[in-house]
C-alpha cells in the first residue's frame, strides 16, 4: 500500500487548483462531477491531491459546514480492496463502507471510520 492522495475539502476547487497550480507546479490530470461534488485531481508526482467542492448538499457540504476547509481524508491505493476491508475487519476496524464501492475517477473505493484510525478519515482506493 501506499498514499494515494489527501482529499481536500474547499468551497472553491478551480481556485484552489488555480493557487495550487501557481504556487507548486502541480497540474490539474482529471475532473469531474460525482457524487454531488466537483472533483479536481492535482498530480503530485507520487500521488495526488483531490479537491473535493460540493454542487448540492451531501458529504462536502455537511463537512464543510462543520469543520471549513481543509483535508477531509487520506488515501490508501491497494491491489486488492476486499483484502484491505477484511484485514480491518480482522482488527476491529469500524467500516463507514461494509462492501467497496464506486468512487471518483472510476476508482473502487471503501472508508474506515475515524473513531478507530486515529481521528483520520481514512479511504482504501483500487485502481
Amino acid at each position: 500500500m501506499h498514499i494515494d492522495h489527501a482529499g481536500i475539502a474547499t468551497d472553491d476547487a478551480a481556485e484552489l487548483a488555480a493557487l495550487y497550480g501557481e504556487l507548486f507546479g502541480l497540474e490539474t490530470v482529471h475532473e469531474e462531477t460525482f457524487d454531488g461534488m466537483e472533483v479536481v485531481f492535482l498530480d503530485c508526482g507520487n500521488g495526488y491531491l483531490e479537491l473535493l467542492e460540493p454542487v448540492e448538499e451531501g458529504t462536502i457540504a455537511d463537512y464543510l459546514e462543520s469543520n471549513g476547509p481543509g483535508i477531509h481524508h487520506l488515501a490508501l491505493a491497494t491491489d486488492d480492496i476486499e483484502a484491505a476491508l477484511e484485514r480491518a475487519r480482522e482488527h476491529d476496524v469500524a467500516l463507514v463502507d461494509e462492501q467497496p464501492r464506486p468512487g471518483a475517477w472510476g476508482h473502487t473505493v471503501a472508508f474506515l471510520h475515524p473513531k478507530d484510525t486515529g481521528g483520520i478519515l481514512l479511504e482504501f482506493v483500487e485502481h
